[in-house]
């Protein structure tokens, strides 16, 4: 495989990036169709744990992908798209239609490899994993907090309507 093929592995050492973003977004594919689907939206019917498991497990990714190399502007680009991912997929019944489509594991992927092709590859920054990492528990925080408030504000109307 050639360096413009885009199947071709970002680097041996990322070769699990992207398999596990394969299983989040595309491991399954409906018969007879060229729509696929991965365990994203799958776990995404478990309320609130489903939405959390696959934030972090996207937020692992993103960390892998800072650590070997991908710029700040790149990571920064993919958080927006795993937090996007979370916030409209923690939403009930749109959030899990939009987890179908918006596949944001893939999206990363397929950034880092444009970013390798285009010899934009940056080498391991420490100091910029660790404020990675800070922006990750930030985000993960207000994820928590509003899936929190908004568990919360069903509660009390599911108990009015009662």
């Amino acid at each position: 495989m050639n360096a413009q093929d885009p199947r071709t592995p970002l680097d041996e050492r990322l070769k699990w990036v992207e398999s596990i973003s394969r299983l989040l977004d595309n491991q399954f594919k409906v018969p007879g169709t060229n729509f696929r689907f991965g365990l994203d939206p799958i776990m995404g019917l478990v309320p609130i744990v489903g939405d959390l498991s696959s934030f972090a497990m996207s937020g692992v990714l993103v960390m892998t992908m800072a650590r070997h190399g991908a710029s700040r502007y790149l990571v920064i680009r993919m958080l927006f798209n795993i937090f996007l991912d979370a916030v409209i997929g923690s939403i009930p019944i749109v959030g899990w239609l939009f987890d179908f489509g918006y596949k944001a594991n893939q999206r990363n992927v397929e950034m880092l490899r444009r970013h390798y092709q285009e010899g934009k590859y940056q080498g391991k920054g420490t100091g910029f994993l660790i404020a990675v990492l800070l922006a990750f528990i930030v985000l993960f925080g207000v994820l928590l907090y509003g899936l929190w408030k908004l568990a919360e504000y069903l509660w009390l109307w599911a108990s009015s309507v009662w």
